[in-house]
């Protein structure tokens, strides 16, 4: 279409006609319009291309996002989980641990109670233990007496 106003142009004067035709044929306005069009439409096209790759590429890694958040979230949820159950676990284990611990000191007291009993008890038993000496010592004496009597003939 632009070649053919040039042309026209051209057909009202014949020696501007035959001056353009070589302007027309190296630069002209007239032929660089449809080279611009098929480049601008190319380069359109190679944009739009690239922008469904780029949409493509970009709904791919929202899904692996997607994909990787969702892990995650499993894994932190799985992590939690076995948190809970570990700190339910310690204080079960602490709870047994207090009580057995209390059970202890309440049998070491009654221990402790028994043998301070036990030595204010022994305590008498020191006199007892040297009146049983001295008793001792005369049941023997009497023995020895005895035997000699027995033995006289």
């Amino acid at each position: 279409m632009g070649g053919g106003s040039g042309s026209g142009s051209g057909s009202s004067e014949r020696g501007e006609s035959v001056a353009e035709q070589p302007e027309l044929d190296g630069s002209s306005t007239g032929l660089e319009l449809p080279d611009e069009r098929a480049a601008t439409e190319l380069n359109r096209r190679e944009i739009v291309k690239a922008v469904k790759v780029v949409e493509k590429d970009s709904l791919a890694i929202a899904e692996s996002f997607t994909s990787l958040f969702s892990s995650l979230r499993s894994a932190l949820s799985e992590a939690t989980n076995s948190s809970v159950d570990h700190m339910h676990c310690f204080g079960d284990a602490t709870g047994r641990l207090q009580e057995s611990v209390l059970d202890a000191a309440t049998k070491g007291n009654r221990y402790i109670n028994s043998c301070l009993r036990l030595n204010e008890e022994l305590k008498g038993i020191e006199t007892l233990a040297a009146q049983l000496k001295f008793l001792r010592r005369n049941v023997d004496a009497l023995d020895s007496s005895v035997n000699k009597l027995i033995r006289l003939p």
